[in-house]
């Protein structure tokens, strides 16, 4: 019997009312499924021609001797001792690179890394250091087709690296040294209508070499431009502009400023929720200079050209600073070491130098 208070409710208006009285089912959460880590990636940078002695110690006083702008530069670089002056510098590199990873290359301490190609100039340096090995046909900086494979184009060929490998370089010439015709990889060199719009808006300084903002930016645009490149290689290009012009003041601003896009490249990297701090960070050189006043030279006679530099972080780097005991390294290493931070082989190439000993 239906109680006085109900009556005149009809069937559906009673279903309707004891449903909304009945205890509301318990909700079980849904368990996520393990979130599979990301796979490694690498950001890889170069500074044409920033030499081993201002990485390791700052502001050089036989370069400041004499010159015409001598009490300026030392006003604003020298500093009393030589791990103030590299802090100076180069914060990034010194405040993090070297807490967290480590630096190769140290002449002045015991250290060295050295060039095999003879030549001491730009595209036999970015040759040996991107394919493991110096190539006697690599004779000149004119722009013609690498036929030598990189370590970038063989990673483009490996499982899960397809469509990403990108690069970004100052210099014109890197299409050629990467040899995009056959590589397939994009390499940002002028040509994108956003960076190329402002290139034409800023004063052209150089004939082959743009200012290294417009680098950065290429390759700020490239971390977000959807799915984050496995492999970034960004080749800034005004050290070794400024250090031709005899510059020395901008020789060292341009370092720095290198120094605080290489800061913000990586944190943006590591930032990317793609990546999750899975990469690893790859700085280094393609040549050296001369010493004291012959600094802004390099090439074939000038053997002391041949000395370089590498500065690593990242997963599988062990945080050793500035090592004193790697005396032997070479800049065909990089390619091999570039590879297996991304836990590849490149040995397996013949004839190829083999990794860094950076565990």
């Amino acid at each position: 019997m239906i109680p006085g208070h109900l009556r005149g409710w009809t069937i559906p208006m009673l279903c309707a009312a004891a449903l909304a009285c009945a205890p509301a089912p318990a909700v079980v959460p849904s368990t996520p499924g393990p979130v599979a880590d990301p796979p490694p990636h690498l950001l890889l940078v170069t500074l044409d021609g920033l030499r081993w002695q201002e990485v390791f110690g700052g502001a050089d006083s036989l370069v400041l001797r004499g010159r015409a702008d001598s009490a300026e530069l030392t006003r604003a670089w020298w500093r009393p001792t030589r791990e103030a002056r590299r802090a100076e510098l180069l914060p990034f590199l010194w405040g993090e690179v070297a807490r967290r990873g480590q630096l190769i290359g140290d002449r002045e301490a015991g250290g060295g890394m050295r060039v095999t190609n003879g030549k001491y100039f730009s595209y036999p340096g970015y040759n040996e250091l991107l394919t493991g090995r110096a190539d006697g046909r690599v004779d000149s900086n004119d722009k013609i087709a690498n036929p030598n494979v990189t370590v970038l184009e063989w990673l483009a060929r490996r499982p899960g690296f397809a469509g990403r490998v990108v690069a970004a370089s100052s210099w014109d010439a890197f299409p050629w040294i990467i040899n995009t015709d056959r590589s397939g990889i994009p390499v940002e060199a002028g040509q994108d209508s956003v960076i190329a719009r402002m290139a034409e808006l800023l004063p052209r300084l150089w004939k082959e070499t743009r200012f290294d903002l417009l680098t950065h930016r290429s390759a700020l645009d490239r971390l977000w431009a959807g799915e984050p490149p496995r492999v970034l290689y960004v080749a800034l290009g005004e050290t070794d502009e400024w250090a031709h012009d005899g510059n020395y003041g901008r020789y060292l601003d341009a370092a720095r400023r290198n120094d605080a896009m290489i800061r913000e490249l990586y944190q943006a990297f590591a930032g990317h929720p793609a990546v999750r701090g899975n990469v690893a960070l790859i700085v280094t050189v393609d040549h050296g200079r001369g010493d004291g006043p012959l600094w802004t030279d390099h090439g074939r006679d000038r053997p002391e050209a041949g000395w370089v530099w590498l500065a690593a972080l990242g997963p599988g780097v062990a945080a050793r600073g500035a090592r004193t005991d790697v005396r032997d390294a070479t800049l065909a290493q990089v390619a091999a070491t570039a590879a297996a931070a991304l836990g590849e082989d490149y040995t397996v190439v013949p004839a190829v130098a083999g990794p860094l000993p950076l565990r």
